[in-house]
């Protein structure tokens, strides 16, 4: 297992230069059967990212460009009367793959966005009254602009929960920036990128992640961060139970990438910014899980 990641992490840094920990970030996410969303400004690589874990994973992928005219339909499909067979035939929409990109998803409407919301928490859509159920494994990695861009519809609440992770890719520092001026284009490293894991090993890993053990201290820890944030008046509402699961789902992933068979208090800190910062509203610009982890102690 752990090769096989780590061969992972390597290849796709060859592609997004200088950005391992969101490269690890990510697979933690994918191995947690979490759907990630990248938020930055345009042409920092969030894109190429996602295509690259769809091809190093051997993962069935489809894009979605979200616009201010996309529709419903256009993500989950419509029937069409067929007149051979004097019948509705349905055509799957895009959501139908094994990972789904959603680019720059806050440039839609909240009613094209909410298409989503069904797909991502139960893994099915319902269509012309008929429920159908998405490939296995799915996964969602959903870019936005930030907020204060123009034709931008920021995504309500509900829908942000339904991420398990938020991560920023940020400008590449001079060395890595250097390396991209100099080197070959994405697009023509993308092409002879092959897959180095099958879709029935990356199941097998996410099952291991959720088997990694977790102590009551460990649970405690979680319990108290968040206990703390429902109860500290910097924050507009506190992490919710599904945001808890998420926290354990992600360092669970977290440890298994570090070739560790049970979660230690640094597996959660190392993933909390990622779990719980797009969840909590603070009063200020300040960092949420950094003040999480100042405040509540290691039992």
């Amino acid at each position: 297992m752990s090769a096989s990641m780590e061969n992972l992490v390597t290849r796709a840094g060859e592609v997004v230069l200088g950005k391992e920990r969101q490269i690890r970030l990510a697979l933690a996410c994918l191995l947690a059967r979490g759907h990630l969303l990248i938020e930055d400004v345009p042409g920092v690589g969030k894109t190429t990212l996602a295509h690259v874990l769809a091809l190093l994973l051997g993962l069935e992928f489809r894009r979605i460009q979200f616009t201010s005219d996309l529709l419903p339909a256009d993500i989950t499909g419509v029937s069409v009367y067929d007149r051979g067979s004097a019948s509705f035939i349905f055509h799957p929409g895009p959501i139908f793959s094994q990972l789904l990109l959603a680019d720059e998803v806050n440039r839609a409407t909240p009613k094209t966005q909410s298409a989503l919301l069904e797909a991502m928490e139960e893994r099915q859509v319902t269509a012309e009254g008929e429920t159908r159920l998405l490939p296995v494994p799915f996964f969602v990695i959903a870019t936005q602009n930030p907020s204060y861009q123009i034709g931008t519809y920021p995504l309500p609440e509900s829908q942000l929960d339904r991420f398990l992770m938020r991560v920023h890719l940020g400008y590449p520092d001079r060395a890595a920036e250097r390396r991209l001026l100099e080197g070959e284009d994405r697009r023509d490293i993308l092409g002879g990128l092959a897959a180095c894991m099958e879709s029935v090993e990356l199941q097998a890993l996410q099952g291991q992640a959720a088997r990694i053990h977790a102590s009551p201290a460990l649970l405690d820890y979680i319990q108290a961060l968040v206990a703390y944030s429902r109860l500290a008046s910097g924050f507009g509402a506190g992490l919710s139970p599904r945001a808890a699961l998420a926290l354990l789902a992600a360092a669970r992933a977290w440890a298994l990438m570090a070739r560790r068979d049970a979660v230690l208090p640094e597996d959660v800190q190392a993933v909390l910014a990622a779990v719980v910062n797009h969840r909590l509203r603070t009063a200020g610009p300040g960092d949420a899980a950094a003040e999480l982890i100042a405040a509540v102690a290691i039992p």
